[in-house]
């Protein structure tokens, strides 16, 4: 089975230093960046952009850049860093962005890799890390840094201030003024624009090489479908490095003419979306639970007449609240009361949340709980799920107004064909896809069939309106030993669905039951504690708790209690469960960057707790190695109790 949908053309400006060229020539005076520094807005115009991206490129073409060459970028979301990209690519380079909080060993590899010569970062913690490997990397001739605060004492000659460069860009642009033309002249739309790696859930990450063809593709494809202008604003908060952020921040920016905000820094995100007021918000499932528990944790100090409202109200967003973001026909009864329920609730929340001005609100990298999905889109915020990997510029699905369902991830995007092979594995095709892996075309053969079409490793179907409904990855989709089938992460959001639970991890395959891990979120559960007198010293001693253990297995009963009305996962049911000790952490290898969990590895580490959960014991002592973010080891202990949970009758049904 195949579906296939199509998409338009851009004409002659087909690789994004040219996007940006025409935006500053037909639009020199609308806003392209904002940058928060020092709490002040500073806005650049589209022709302010483009004047310093040409002396960003002259400059790295007087320190001997060249075509072809690979330009790593480390840090958190800064104008000056996106600026750089377009820079690096008119000279016919390839920005290389990097996860701006791995430790430097985690950089090594892929700085090896793409034999990084030049590198760009925010500050003197990236340069630090960078000095730390360098000698290992053996190609890195140039570090360029963005903030100059802590760098004064360092002498070295391969560190160059961005405001010298661009000094230096300006005087070689006046000495060689054909050359940046030149270079963006040779520019081609199969020309590699990016080359983003893989998180490497499962072995040493890969480069994915994407042309500029495929992610301007892909850019044009979601603003075709969303209908989105120029005068939009978008918070660029979320790691360069993930592909999301590229399609979302950076690709359709350039496509659509709308804004990028950079926020101050991590600590500040929340109250500069509030500030900004986004037309355009993107944001992994992880986001959206952070802001429902800050929400519900908000809710549980309010006062016992604003509690009932809440509640109330909520209840009427759930019955009809979706219906009316889509247009349906809703009895006037509950529109009236729907409509004095934005009054009271829903506005003043979107508002809290930053979300007043939202057009149209984006999650993906991972599957959401429908109930998460459910409760933004009741309250009137526009937000969709869409479906796609590193390998396709995140982009294959999409949901368009009024074809929105909480149980897929969309229809095919515009240029994308899907088809669904023999096993139940998701195919596509479309000009989104990689050009292929850097130096590894044995991985790329293995990834695209002989049709061209790229197998995502994900389980899937179509339904009956066509649209894509993602069961797991298709590796971990397995079966219990009585022959029930077994999808771990559809398990897992559900129970992340709960504002205590922040991490889970499913395990059942080829067993006669299914047991899970627990990370409680140490914010939510904290102040559960606290307001019932419960004191604590640290994660290891709140999540031992015997109260917060009761929590847990009370949301974990619910979800066993929701698993029996779907027939497929029925038999899923969790019997045991555990809290983990520590938080699972990218920093000890058990999470990658973008926060999926290594499961292999997690089942691996932790293989002791597994046995204890499937040998009927009722606790289990364990001591784990942690990293520190300094660098320095310690380790962690406790007797973990493990607790049995009530699981409900599966009603067959009649044939």
């Amino acid at each position: 089975m195949a579906v296939q949908a199509s998409s338009g053309s851009l004409g002659g400006l087909h690789t994004f230093p040219r996007l940006l060229l025409d935006h500053a020539r037909n639009r020199p005076d609308a806003p392209a960046m904002r940058e928060k520094y020092l709490g002040i807005w500073q806005t650049l115009s589209w022709a302010e952009v483009a004047v310093r991206v040409r002396a960003l490129a002259c400059g790295l073409a007087e320190l001997g850049f060249k075509r072809g060459d690979n330009l790593a970028i480390i840090g958190d979301n800064r104008p000056h860093l996106y600026m750089m990209m377009s820079a690096a690519q008119a000279l016919g380079g390839v920005p290389v962005p990097l996860y701006q909080d791995a430790v430097a060993n985690e950089m090594l590899f892929v700085m090896q890799d793409a034999g990084i010569r030049f590198a760009v970062v925010e500050d003197q913690e990236q340069v630090d890390k960078l000095l730390e490997i360098m000698a290992q990397v053996g190609t890195l001739e140039h570090i360029i840094y963005d903030d100059a605060r802590g760098m004064r004492h360092y002498t070295q000659p391969f560190l160059h201030d961005i405001q010298e460069l661009i000094e230096m860009g300006r005087i070689h642009d006046r000495n060689h003024p054909d050359v940046f033309d030149n270079e963006v002249g040779k520019g081609h739309h199969d020309d590699v624009s990016v080359m983003l790696y893989t998180s490497g859930t499962t072995g040493k990450p890969k480069g994915v090489c994407q042309t500029h063809a495929a992610f301007i593709s892909a850019a044009q494809g979601g603003v075709q479908v969303d209908r989105m202008s120029g005068d939009g604003d978008i918070l660029s908060y979320l790691p360069m490095a993930w592909v999301g952020d590229h399609l979302f921040s950076y690709a359709q920016a350039l496509v659509a003419g709308f804004t990028i905000n950079c926020p101050e820094s991590a600590e500040t995100v929340m109250t500069d979306l509030r500030e900004i007021g986004p037309t355009y918000y993107f944001a992994p499932p992880r986001v959206f639970e952070s802001l429902l528990t800050s929400v519900m944790i908000r809710m549980e100090d309010a006062g016992k007449v604003k509690q009932k409202l809440f509640h109330y109200f909520m209840g009427v967003a759930k019955r009809c609240g979706g219906a009316i973001l889509d247009g349906k026909p809703v009895r006037t009864g509950d529109r009236l009361q729907y409509w004095l329920g934005n009054v009271l609730i829903y506005g003043p929340l979107r508002n809290v949340l930053g979300m007043s001005r939202i057009r149209v609100a984006y999650t993906a990298g991972a599957a959401i709980g429908p109930e998460l999905f459910s409760f933004f889109r009741s309250i009137g915020i526009n937000l969709k799920q869409l479906y796609g990997q590193t390998e396709t510029c995140a982009y294959v699905c999409l949901q368009p107004d009024g074809q929105v369902k909480s149980d897929t991830v969309g229809a095919p995007a515009p240029s994308v064909e899907i088809r669904i092979a023999a096993n139940g594995e998701v195919l596509v095709r479309g000009p989104m896809l990689l050009k292929g892996y850097y130096k590894r075309p044995d991985a790329t053969a293995e990834s695209i069939n002989a049709e061209g079409y790229f197998m995502t490793g994900d389980a899937g179907f179509l339904d009956a309106d066509g649209h894509l409904k993602i069961i797991d990855r298709a590796k971990d989709v397995g079966k219990l030993s009585g022959g029930a089938m077994f999808a771990p992460n559809y398990i897992e959001n559900k129970l992340k669905f709960f504002q205590h639970i922040k991490e889970a991890v499913c395990f059942g395959h080829d067993r006669d039951m299914v047991c899970a891990f627990i990370n409680i979120d140490v914010g939510a559960v904290g102040n559960w504690a606290e307001r019932r007198g419960i004191a604590y010293s640290g994660y290891t001693d709140l999540a031992g708790k015997p109260e917060v253990l009761d929590l847990i297995r009370e949301c974990v009963e619910k979800v066993n209690a929701d698993l029996v009305h779907d027939a497929m996962v029925a038999d899923s049911q969790i019997h045991r469960f555990l809290v983990l000790h520590k938080e699972l952490d990218p920093d000890d290898d058990e999470l990658t960057r973008t926060r999926k969990v290594r499961r292999n590895f997690v089942a691996e580490k932790y293989g002791v707790l597994i046995d204890a959960l499937y040998g009927g014991k009722g606790s289990q002592f364990i001591e784990t190695e942690v990293k520190f973010e300094d660098g320095r080891r310690g380790k962690v202990s406790a007797d973990l109790k493990i607790i049995d949970v009530k699981t409900f009758p599966v009603v067959k049904k009649a044939a």
